[in-house]
């Protein structure tokens, strides 16, 4: 048992998806957040330097007393997370496209995957490709543009709807039936996406399933905290507080800073 708290990094706002996946599957566990708003997105940048974010990151959440560390940025698992690992006793649950499901359960033998250039390019994505997806068509996109739109708070524009609709014209040509969401800022897409796909196209992202595995870890690890009503959450973020609290709708009881 442990009342220390949770830590989740991502290139900015994104990652609020999975921590309200694992505050809602874990309401007793307290939750710092870092937002590194100022250098999103990690996902077309070098892999070096992802992993000099990713360290300078883990250091600031393991500062803080952090038990666990949830990396909730593709880009940062697919290109840190293995090093994080070696070098840091503290326990990390990464975060991967949703690959398996969507290659398990397409009907029509293709598939979309929306994700970043840093995602789409390592080792690890397309290992889990070539593990999965023989004899499916993969469609690859790379989401250019969509995660600066969400961070500055244009969510729902103009702007966004012309890039969604040209990125998703090569998966509906293909007839896609799975859409894999590869970006934790993307599954705030999905009220425009659900709009814009036909009715048999199933969207996924990994949250929940990143949920259940924090959970798992904490309870074989001893480290769940039981006791009720002494959990808090804290944001952390080096951007705009105002964007982030927009994009949680004022649903939680938190307290921010800057970083």
């Amino acid at each position: 048992m442990s009342n220390q708290p949770i830590g989740i990094f991502d290139s900015g706002i994104g990652g609020t998806s999975i921590f309200k996946e694992i505050n809602a599957l874990l309401p007793n566990e307290s939750i710092i957040y870092l937002a590194d708003s100022k250098n999103a997105p990690y996902g077309n940048k070098s892999e070096s330097e992802i992993l000099q974010l990713s360290i300078k990151n883990t250091e600031l959440l393991i500062k803080k007393g952090c038990k666990i560390i949830v990396v909730a940025c593709n880009t940062a698992t697919t290109n840190a997370i293995s090093f994080l690992r070696s070098h840091y006793t503290i326990p990390f649950i990464g975060i991967e496209p949703a690959i398996k499901p969507a290659a398990l359960n397409t009907k029509s033998k293709a598939i979309g995957i929306l994700a970043t250039k840093g995602t789409l390019s390592s080792d690890l994505f397309h290992k889990t490709l070539d593990l999965y997806t023989n004899q499916i068509k993969v469609i690859e996109q790379i989401g250019e543009g969509i995660v600066p739109l969400i961070e500055s708070g244009k969510l729902d524009s103009k702007a966004m709807r012309d890039l969604l609709q040209l990125y998703l014209k090569p998966m509906l040509m293909a007839d896609i039936d799975y859409l894999v969401l590869g970006c934790t800022h993307y599954p705030y897409l999905i009220p425009m996406l659900t709009n814009m796909l036909p009715k048999h196209v199933k969207i996924i992202d990994s949250g929940l399933a990143v949920a259940k595995q924090t959970k798992a870890i904490l309870e074989t690890k001893g480290l769940l905290n039981v006791i009720t009503n002494t959990s808090s959450i804290k944001l952390l973020s080096n951007g705009s507080i105002e964007i982030l609290n927009a994009i949680l709708d004022h649903k939680f009881n938190v307290s921010y800073s800057n970083f």
